[in-house]
């Protein structure tokens, strides 16, 4: 009886398991169906050449203009700078997290981590416009009050605990064998970092710098209130931009009536945002895939 009992639970378990993976697999399935089907709708209006290669983004506004250039070259200016900050930091945080800091430190640094990936990024957002702007502003006077320099400072900021924890997670998988054999032929730290440490980890430490530049492709908020809803095909970062995600919340405030063009132009973007994270994934699974260590 109690062989049937336990056996019965491992079906349910099993079952329920099943169950949260099939409905993950029909979300995703309907997201895709959905972004098909109402770029498609918007793509029968509007060229896929004008979409993609236009350099003016005005579907609010008469002359209406669906280049959606000024849009990518926005974001893009975002994750680039974000990039620029939380990769090189993140990575030596993690060294010095995995290799030189005392429990003491550890049990410090680490929550201080946890802290800054727990803030809201509307709050994030508020810290670029009212602490971050002016101190641009004061050093660079051209600077304007929403510009792409501060929002990639601030996404830098948000994102810089996922690279550091999960760089310091690839760090600690390396056998402490590999690192005992750098020193024993009388390496130094560094060496037995540069050499041993960070190749061993390689693929781990890519998959989190992947992982966070996805998370500043689709940060919304934090981008909104500090680099504004300009946009603009610059590569200039003190000038106003929008970015993707942005323009996505401009227009579903609902000013914007359903059905119509300007409405579907937010599927059509969101369309292209997935596409570029998911061939951003697909190059990373890639290099993880190419450099992966196994260890027994």
């Amino acid at each position: 009886m109690k062989n049937n009992k336990n056996y019965i639970k491992e079906r349910i378990i099993e079952s329920l398991f099943a169950v949260c993976s099939y409905l993950s697999i029909l979300t995703t399935i309907l997201i895709i169906y959905i972004l098909a089907s109402e770029s498609y709708n918007f793509f029968q209006i509007v060229s896929v050449a004008d979409f993609l290669f236009g350099t003016r983004w005005e579907p609010l506004l008469e002359p209406k203009s669906f280049g959606v250039l000024p849009l990518l070259f926005g974001t893009l200016m975002i994750v680039v700078g974000s990039a620029f900050i939380c990769i090189p930091l993140g990575l030596i945080i993690a060294i010095y997290l995995s290799q030189y800091a005392t429990k003491k430190a550890r049990s410090i640094i680490k929550p201080i981590l946890e802290i800054l990936a727990g803030i809201p990024t509307v709050v994030y957002g508020y810290f670029a416009l009212t602490f971050i702007t002016p101190i641009l502003r004061t050093m660079l006077p051209e600077t304007e009050i929403f510009n792409a320099a501060s929002g990639s400072i601030v996404v830098g900021i948000m994102i810089l605990p996922m690279v550091a924890s999960l760089c310091d997670d690839a760090l600690q998988s390396v056998p402490k064998s590999l690192k005992e054999g750098g020193y024993a032929l009388g390496t130094t730290s560094f060496e037995v970092i540069r050499g041993i440490l960070i190749p061993s980890a390689f693929s781990g430490i890519i998959a989190s710098f992947v992982l966070a530049l996805s998370r500043a492709f689709g940060e919304t908020m934090a981008v909104t209130l500090a680099a504004g809803a300009t946009p603009q095909f610059t590569l200039n970062p003190l000038e106003s931009i929008q970015t993707m995600t942005s323009y996505i919340v401009q227009v579903s405030l609902g000013d914007t009536p359903a059905g119509g063009i300007e409405y579907q132009t937010i599927f059509a973007v969101a369309a292209l945002l997935f596409l570029v994270t998911l061939f951003m994934n697909l190059i990373s699974n890639h290099i993880m895939n190419k450099y992966r260590e196994v260890y027994e």
